[in-house]
């Protein structure tokens, strides 16, 4: 189920995570479903998915509070964290106070630190990625990366980095909205062994219900949804984050991992979305 991406040290990250905007709310708070939420990450963890993908933004902190409690009783080790700063926090000292106030909440280092959004001014991106190199110098962070980030911009940060390199990028990706294939960003990243992690991989669930990609599903034993999460993570430098909401669905997209498309089922896997 596991993979070395090269692109993220050594770590062995699997190829399927557990996302979680709405988790413990969307822009505020929300405490009400916090103890199916925990469970839900806790049983994802329980199958052997080993990455999870949270933000400041997700609940205004709350998600992120939500993961830490979720990963109390597991072996850190063997985890992969992801949290990321929002805009309004980019700049030196504030991205550095972002990620602490983060960590805090996680109750843990993280292990890679995105830039959720690229903001209004390349200045302060430049400032931000330079702050979040000194928090890996202090162990706070393992690694950085971005998000929502186009070709152009991807390259334009990927150069100014001084002593570390960005390891991944996350993007809106699935088989009805392809645009890192056809823009040439999954290329450029595959090159420069960038991991890609795709959210909204299932088109908040209308990939699952897609006939034409249950039919092909049929032939290996799995459903739509395992078939359009497998299209994705056909790919080495893939991850793809479906959102953990419950306990059935977590246990279907891990099983997108352990079997391969044909690379003729691949192409015809694309022609059921146009």
């Amino acid at each position: 189920m596991g993979r070395d991406l090269n692109v993220i040290g050594s770590d062995n990250v699997t190829a399927i995570g557990l996302g979680t905007w709405g988790i413990g709310g969307y822009e505020t708070p929300d405490y009400s479903r916090d103890k199916e939420s925990v469970e839900a990450l806790r049983y994802g963890l329980e199958l052997g998915i080993n990455l999870i993908d949270t933000a400041e933004f997700y609940g205004a902190g709350h998600s992120e509070e939500l993961v830490g409690k979720a990963i109390r009783d597991f072996e850190r080790e063997g985890l992969f964290i992801i949290s990321k700063v929002w805009p309004t926090n980019f700049g030196y000292e504030k991205a550095k106070r972002a990620a602490r106030a983060s960590a805090k909440r996680l109750g843990t280092y993280i292990d890679l630190y995105l830039l959720h959004w690229p903001g209004d001014s390349w200045e302060r991106i430049e400032e931000t990625l330079h702050a979040l190199e000194e928090l890996v110098d202090d162990g706070l962070i393992r690694y950085i990366g971005v998000s929502n980030f186009d070709l152009e911009l991807l390259r334009k940060s990927h150069e100014v980095m001084r002593k570390y390199e960005i390891v991944a990028n996350e993007v809106k990706y699935s088989l009805k909205d392809r645009w890192p294939e056809t823009s040439g960003l999954l290329e450029y990243m595959k090159r420069e062994k960038i991991a890609l992690i795709a959210y909204t991989p299932l088109e908040k669930g209308s990939l699952a219900r897609n006939e034409c990609l249950a039919e092909i599903g049929r032939k290996y034993g799995k459903s739509a949804a395992q078939v359009a999460l497998n299209y994705l993570i056909w790919e080495d430098n893939v991850i793809a984050i479906p959102k953990a909401g419950s306990k059935a669905h977590i246990e279907e997209n891990a099983g997108a991992m352990g079997w391969r498309l044909s690379k003729e089922d691949r192409e015809k896997v694309k022609l059921c979305v146009g």
